[in-house]
């Protein structure tokens, strides 16, 4: 036990120095604070790419031409990208011979990578062609987080300063791109094939298997996509086996290589607002709030899945090594565990042991960090929902003693809590009714590979993992059919695009007001106080609106075996 808990601290602590030095980077990265030589390289990059995208101003744009420019450009790319999967067997770097994709899996896969879910009802190195992989996943890779990255910054931009614009969008996303997510992805893949994870052109290769004979090994560029795949919190996997695939991740080193990399934007968002808003202890309290909840969860499906199945006991099998089912033995429970906890709070989707397999109470973990989605969450958008939280828990605050809710100097008003209200019920809504639906036809339970409880939850975490834009499942559910490619495509897009217009409008609607003068009666909200709330509104409302569904799938059949 000691040995773990040194091994998780080592591990929080390279995430806090990582956290800290990119949060700065980032405040640097946008705000361009200070002209160096890195600065002028990439203004030289930048001004290329505008100039051949025909982009001419920049000046600052309202919320609505914000958000309408960024729907654009996402829907050109969904439609490009759609093209290329239906036509993938004509083109070349088609080694493996990969088909088209038939119509209703096409559409659900580009708007699963459109949205950074990175769902997948296909086998990597089978579905796809080498080009596919290269043109259509690592593209959107970039394209999704930097999309998620912008909004963030826009938002950050309007609690920050008293302009009134929250920027413009192309030079958010270019940003994003060629800043941030460019240079990091370099770093990190060159680490990944200096640790044996390959990259190259060749699709397959033939070699001697141990017990004699030849076997056929899938190959590709796979250390340049599981960077993006992590950093950008997407999550797909070039394999089907995704980051238990020995190519994908071969070593623990690989393995901490990849969970810092799908948690280091997240939390470094946090610092960068600080930065910005000029109250370091305001972000420093949001990454306290969201790495308390993060702890809280990892500690639950540690213990579980450390417990074991006592049904398994019962068998007669000892339980000392935990539940070791469905998970790889060089990561063992704890890395495994830590890692699930991960991608599910950061709502990234890549998995490095099967979540199907997990005790009851160990698969409510990811379920729950994908319900109450803001976590750390995914890239930028993961920040904006614990801020719509924080505005949320600020406005409760001021019912309670009173008084006008305020956020960093700006009152939040009717309008407001509207927008965020909106947002917070479109979630439960596109989990629960379509969970409902597909539990009520023949369509949808004939993809369930175990009845009961566990059935249940399969259904649920589908549709979670959808709404949250995480992408992992409880692969046992048989969901390659037009039903689940249709319906959760539909989810996928409304959990993306309402969240995003919704804080864009509030946004929009902060920047133009008057700032409000801080006086002895403002609630503060950089205090271990206004932590606490915070931490108790997410969670209870996390538990009023998910507990019941929760109790049908995964506590009852926590019962049913205990």
């Amino acid at each position: 036990m000691s040995y773990v808990f040194w091994q998780y601290t080592w591990i929080f602590f390279i995430l806090l120095l990582l956290a800290w030095g990119l949060g700065k980077y980032l405040y640097w990265a946008f705000w361009n604070e200070g002209h160096s030589k890195l600065s002028r390289v990439y203004e030289r990059i930048e001004k290329l790419i505008y100039r051949m995208a025909g982009i001419r101003s920049f000046d600052g744009m309202n919320w609505k031409i914000y958000c309408g420019a960024l729907l654009m450009v996402n829907a050109v790319l969904l439609g490009l990208s759609y093209l290329l999967l239906r036509v993938q067997h004509a083109l070349p770097l088609n080694g493996a011979k990969a088909e088209n994709m038939e119509p209703t899996l096409a559409f659900n896969t580009v708007i699963s990578f459109m949205t950074n879910t990175n769902l997948q009802h296909y086998s990597g190195e089978s579905g796809l062609s080498i080009l596919s992989q290269m043109l259509f996943v690592t593209m959107m890779m970039f394209t999704s987080a930097a999309t998620g990255l912008a909004v963030a910054i826009a938002l950050i931009r309007v609690l920050g300063t008293r302009g009134k614009t929250i920027g413009n969008f192309y030079q958010d996303f270019i940003r994003s791109i060629i800043r941030v997510l460019l240079p990091l992805a370099v770093i990190v893949t060159i680490l990944l094939i200096a640790a044996g994870v390959p990259q190259t052109f060749t699709a397959r290769t033939t070699v001697a298997a141990l017990e004699g004979g030849t076997q056929t090994l899938a190959l590709g560029p796979v250390a340049s996509l599981e960077s993006i795949k992590h950093l950008g919190t997407n999550g797909g996997g070039f394999f089907g086996a995704n980051s238990s695939h020995p190519f994908e991740n071969p070593t623990p080193f690989t393995n901490i290589v990849e969970m810092l990399s799908m948690w280091c934007i997240p939390a470094a968002l946090p610092f960068t607002y600080g930065y910005v808003v000029k109250k370091r202890r305001q972000g420093i309290v949001l990454f306290i709030t969201m790495f308390a909840l993060f702890a809280f969860m990892l500690s639950i499906v540690y213990i579980a899945e450390k417990s074991g199945n006592p049904f398994v006991g019962r068998l007669g099998f000892s339980l000392d090594q935990g539940n070791m089912e469905g998970k790889e033995v060089r990561f063992g429970i704890p890395l495994s565990s830590l890692f699930t906890a991960i991608t599910t709070s950061a709502t990234t989707g890549s998995v490095n042991n099967m979540h199907d397999s997990l005790t009851p109470i160990g698969g409510l973990v990811p379920l729950a960090l994908m319900m109450l989605n803001n976590v750390f969450g995914g890239d930028g958008v993961g920040f904006v929902n614990i801020i719509m939280y924080a505005m949320l828990a600020v406005f409760l605050s001021g019912l309670m003693v009173g008084r006008t809710p305020e956020f960093l100097g700006r009152k939040i008003e009717p309008r407001e809590m509207k927008l965020i209200v909106v947002a917070l019920l479109v979630h439960p809504l596109i989990i629960l009714v379509p969970s409902a639906i597909a539990l009520m036809t023949h369509l949808g339970t004939e993809a369930i590979s175990n009845p009961g409880f566990h059935g249940i939850s399969q259904v649920v975490y589908e549709y979670t993992s959808s709404a949250a834009n995480n992408g992992s499942g409880f692969e046992g559910l048989q969901d390659n059919t037009p039903f689940w490619n249709i319906s959760t495509g539909i989810v996928m897009l409304l959990g993306r695009y309402v969240s995003i217009i919704a804080m864009l409008a509030v946004a929009g609607s902060l920047v133009m007001k008057q700032p409000a003068p801080v006086t002895s009666g403002t609630f503060r909200t950089d205090t271990i106080t206004f932590a606490s709330i915070l931490f108790a509104t997410v969670l209870i409302i996390g538990a009023l609106t998910f507990f019941p569904v929760l109790m049908l799938g995964p506590i009852a059949e926590y019962l049913t075996i205990h």
